[in-house]
């Protein structure tokens, strides 16, 4: 689609200087911008390059004042980072405009399908699969017997969601992630071989939340493993049985929570993080990347990093030492030695 900086301006509420007739059909970084492109200026240190862009349109701060010529046609808005925001989100979402059920879809005829629902190539629906409206499923993806999804959530291609899933509105999951597949539950027996304990429960996922690619979100052996409100998950996560996430907690990529923990909400949870199984992470926490945690954190609020994980600001005062050790060894040994001598001469 293509659109004039006037256009543009009207829906911002925003002002021009330049020709407001100019039009753009892309976005492009400001030093990447090209003829047809809008691109925005918000940090300072990219002002240099609002002289030499070649972006048609550009947008800038109501408070900015060019020092010498710009060519782009510029857009003032209060604040230009929130105002790109916004026409990204525009754009995105007339991307994902689509309708209808490919003649290749199977869908049921215990399936219950709401308005304006988007089924691409070889979708494939179990019994008794609920859909709400404005649902969007991408190609070469199964949701199984008796699942639920509500409103305006996007399941991308890839995606195998097992029965009985409860998925709420406005949600995104991307490609390749599996949501409901068993709990790791083995039952040892006397000669060492494993007997598979069976996995009856289910996944819960509450609305507005946003799951990554390649993610493993497993079902409950009983009961339900649940990812609350507004939770923003990255790639890569593994999410064991019985595990319960909180509102509004982020999870960054390649991180693992063991069976049963609990997850309080709002907390932040870095990259490469190990959880271990049947303990408790109270509201708030912050876990840095690459830590281990093997005990229940009481605390609200707290920052911990380390395996195992302990307080941030002790881990970084015992780094200055530990990353020493070598010289501080050195040192003991160079006193040991000047001690053994002062005796040996007295």
């Amino acid at each position: 689609m293509e659109f004039s900086a006037k256009q543009i301006a009207d829906f911002l509420q925003g002002k021009v200087v330049g020709d407001e007739s100019i039009t753009v059909n892309r976005f492009a970084k400001i030093e990447e911008g090209e003829p047809g492109s809008l691109s925005f200026l918000a940090n300072p240190k990219y002002t240099p390059h609002i002289y030499t862009t070649k972006s048609s349109v550009v947008l800038v701060n109501s408070s900015f004042e060019p020092e010498r010529e710009v060519k782009a046609t510029l857009i003032k808005v209060e604040d230009a980072y929130a105002a790109f925001a916004r026409l990204l989100d525009l754009y995105s979402q007339y991307q994902k405009q689509k309708e209808g059920i490919h003649e290749t879809a199977v869908v049921p005829a215990s399936a219950s399908l709401g308005e304006h629902v988007y089924l691409g190539e070889y979708v494939v629906l179990g019994e008794g699969v609920r859909l709400g409206n404005n649902v969007k499923i991408y190609p070469n993806t199964y949701i199984a017997d008796h699942s639920v999804i509500g409103d305006n959530t996007i399941v991308y291609s890839g995606v195998n969601i097992y029965e009985d899933t409860r998925i709420g509105s406005d949600c995104i999951i991307h490609s390749g992630t599996v949501i409901g597949g068993d709990g790791f539950g083995f039952a040892p027996r006397p000669d060492g071989s494993f007997d598979k304990i069976a996995q009856i429960g289910n996944v819960v996922i509450e609305d507005k939340v946003e799951i990554g690619s390649n993610c493993s979100i497993d079902r409950a052996t009983i009961g339900s493993t649940i990812i609350r409100q507004g939770a923003k998950l990255d790639n890569l996560l593994q999410i064991a049985h019985n595990v319960e996430i909180g509102e509004h907690t982020v999870i960054a990529a390649q991180t693992g929570i063991s069976g049963s923990t609990k997850v309080g909400k709002n907390c932040m949870i870095g990259g490469q993080v190990g959880i271990v199984g049947h303990i408790q992470i109270a509201d708030g926490v912050k876990i840095q990347a690459q830590s281990g945690v093997g005990r229940t954190i009481k605390t609200p609020g707290v920052a911990i990093q380390g395996s195992p994980a302990f307080d941030y600001s002790q881990f970084n005062r015992s780094f200055v030492i530990f990353k020493n050790l070598e010289k501080l060894e050195k040192r003991i040994r160079e006193l040991e030695a000047k001690l053994k001598s002062e005796k040996s001469l007295s």
